[in-house]
């Protein structure tokens, strides 16, 4: 009798201590936070990226987790591709599933979720061809290799983790280099330079005359919670100044923490957010704000998931001939423009030519004609670093005025030199180093012949 009790109250000291766990930030962030990034991340990295599993978890996964790691297990199922983890396996559990042309997505259970949905690509990835005569021509040759190999080190031992390097001069692919697991048919993770992404989305939006980035009123999210949110514009959402509180940190406790890995409705969970400034008062990066905008956008596109993506591949990939691109959505079917677009290096490199040349394919303006410089006019508050979707570079990088770029997470990067009609991409998983990325884009533009002279400043 005296051991049933013992083993009663014991029992229930445990589920009261797990019931308390759950409930404090621990449990309601952080846990859940770590097994959704393992579960999402391998997913994505497996079957979409396309990665030897194990290397991209050491490199692009572990090193998040800290001392959570050694306690999140997961099980990969190849042939449903879906992916489950968990503490110790059993709590906190975390469940992505693939699906062709969508990607990975978190699945929590509390939607209309279609795990069989699928919008397969219309045609395979182009890759570029290495045009060596037009390298020759304009480039130091020995430079141009030399600053392309320094972004690389051995794969076993230099922590910056290099995994692509591509360049291109006047569209043209004038240098390339892979480590090995990786090649130019991997779709690299390009983090926030979905941002980017969503940005030029709107610009094509914005020419076609189907939105209109300074006008109120235009973001659905918002005004489902509350008509007083209807004066934030998607341009204050794309400018990181549209004055929620999403503070992003990305530790597992913070509030974008909880919404990449445990909501299935980002925009909702966004727009819930306690109102902190009035829009373009105050600059904070915050993706949410960018999943806000990119809902809006994603109305004008169809009615359904396939329909707008389709629409999406339509009206900004297939001009470009970007073939590879996986932006990837939510449980709710939002396109997750902050963070989680896929998309070989060729194709990342195409998206940032259009930038090069002003906007215009093929001799049909595809952007407004002001768009270059509006995404590049530093926002108000961000200390001159954050445009509209894009980031300016420091000056004591030496990288030739007019320099801009897409920023990602673990240091992907892409540089836009639009005066050299230059573009530098770079993609890896970089933590707590520096990448060289500067290094390497000031390199590639020092070995371009006939060039202005590179903007010189003063080390910050």
């Amino acid at each position: 009798m005296a051991k049933r009790i013992l083993l009663g109250t014991a029992a229930i000291v445990v589920a009261g201590g797990l019931l308390a766990l759950n409930l404090s930030p621990l449990g309601r962030s952080y846990l859940p936070s770590g097994t959704g990034l393992v579960a999402k991340q391998t997913c994505s990295l497996t079957f979409v990226s396309g990665l030897d599993t194990d290397l991209a978890k050491s490199i692009y996964i572990d090193p998040l987790l800290g001392g959570a790691g050694s306690l999140i297990h997961y099980d990969i199922d190849t042939e449903a591709r879906e992916v489950r983890s968990g503490v110790f396996g059993l709590f906190w559990r975390q469940h992505a599933v693939y699906r062709e042309g969508l990607g990975c997505t978190l699945v929590h259970g509390r939607g209309d979720f279609d795990p069989d949905l699928e919008v397969p690509l219309a045609a395979p990835f182009e890759p570029l061809e290495l045009d060596t005569e037009h390298r020759d021509t304009h480039f130091n040759v020995t430079a141009l290799q030399a600053s392309v190999d320094g972004a690389f080190g051995d794969p076993d031992t230099d922590p910056r983790n290099t995994l692509g390097v591509a360049v291109l001069h006047q569209g043209r692919l004038v240098a390339e280099r892979y480590a090995p697991g990786a090649s130019r048919e991997t779709r690299f993770h390009g983090w926030s330079m979905t941002k980017s992404t969503m940005a030029t989305l709107a610009g094509v939006l914005q020419q076609d005359g189907l939105i209109d980035i300074e006008a109120e009123g235009e973001v659905p999210a918002l005004a489902a919670v509350d008509d007083s949110l209807t004066d934030i514009t998607i341009e204050d959402l794309l400018r990181m100044a549209g004055g929620l509180a999403i503070a992003e940190c990305n530790d597992g406790w913070d509030p974008n923490s909880r919404m990449l890995m445990t909501r299935s409705d980002m925009p909702h969970f966004a727009a819930t957010r306690e109102r902190l400034y009035g829009p373009g008062e105050h600059w904070q990066y915050m993706s949410g704000n960018t999943i806000l905008a990119t809902h809006a956008m994603q109305q004008q596109l169809g009615d359904t998931l396939p329909e707008q993506v389709t629409e999406l591949r339509a009206r900004l990939f297939e001009p470009l001939g970007i073939r590879s691109a996986i932006l990837e959505p939510d449980e709710s079917g939002t396109f997750q423009g902050s963070s989680y677009m896929y998309a070989t290096a060729h194709d990342w490199a195409r998206l940032a030519q259009l930038y090069a040349e002003d906007g215009i394919v093929d001799g049909q303006r595809l952007l407004p004609e002001d768009w270059v410089d509006l995404v590049r006019l530093p926002t108000e508050g961000s200390d001159g670093a954050y445009g509209m979707g894009f980031w300016l570079p420091e000056d004591h990088e030496n990288l030739p005025d007019g320099t801009f770029m897409m920023r990602g997470f673990q240091s992907q990067l892409a540089y836009i030199m639009p005066q050299q009609d230059l573009v530098i991409v770079r993609f890896g998983a970089t933590n707590r180093v520096s990448s060289g990325a500067g290094e390497l884009a000031a390199g590639v533009a020092a070995a371009l012949r006939d060039r202005p002279a590179p903007h010189i400043g003063t080390p910050g």
